[in-house]
């Protein structure tokens, strides 16, 4: 059973419809003890990192406790952000910290290219042993929506350009984050929540 985490940044309908489409079993837990009997645990989310103001240290510390225990944990667009240390969209604020750096505001050297990245856009696979992009090819196309990005470390997966170029996929062991919304990207993210679910068993 996956968890789903609900901290009011965006309509979780999306993301329930694709994992029920995959077959995964999905729960919205109400308060962070219940994290306990989930074989896995999805942050997704949209907006502010503001947001995240609302994952408190009892949820903090009961995502941190399963990660340690080995329960896959997934970040999706800003919950992918809220892995970091931290964004210098909300500078008051610290991110859960399993990765490490900054999250920091897209700056596209281009006219024709705007903020918000808003669409598909290709990702470029780094060579590695990754469980979260089996099955994707380099190249794939992927659905944005963000102002803000993390930066591309040893941590890094896969990369996009916008203006200059950002870690769009994330992968540290059984910890994994998408700059994108799989839920909205077709077959290549259905791919990558099928990878989850089966890393989850």
């Amino acid at each position: 059973m996956i968890a789903l985490i609900d901290y009011q940044a965006g309509n979780l309908t999306s993301v329930k419809k694709a994992l029920a489409a995959i077959g995964a079993e999905v729960f919205v837990p109400r308060a962070p003890d219940e994290l306990a009997t989930a074989s896995a645990v999805i942050v997704p989310g949209v907006g502010h990192f503001q947001a995240t103001r609302t994952l408190d240290r009892a949820w903090v510390d009961a995502i941190v406790n399963g990660v340690s225990e080995g329960r896959p944990l997934l970040g999706i667009c800003l919950g992918m952000q809220w892995l970091y240390e931290s964004s210098e969209e909300a500078p008051d604020l610290t991110g859960l910290g399993l990765l490490s750096g900054r999250c920091v505001r897209l700056h596209p050297n281009s006219r024709d290219l705007k903020v918000p990245h808003v669409g598909w856009n290709s990702l470029a696979l780094r060579a590695g042993d990754t469980w979260i992009t089996d099955g994707v090819p380099d190249g794939s196309q992927v659905y944005f929506t963000h102002s803000y990005v993390a930066p591309v470390t040893g941590d890094t997966i896969a990369v996009t350009e916008h203006g200059g170029p950002f870690a769009a996929v994330v992968q540290r062991a059984h910890v994994a984050g998408v700059q994108f919304h799989p839920e909205k990207s077709g077959d290549v993210g259905l791919t990558m929540l099928r990878n989850f679910v089966r890393l989850a068993g």
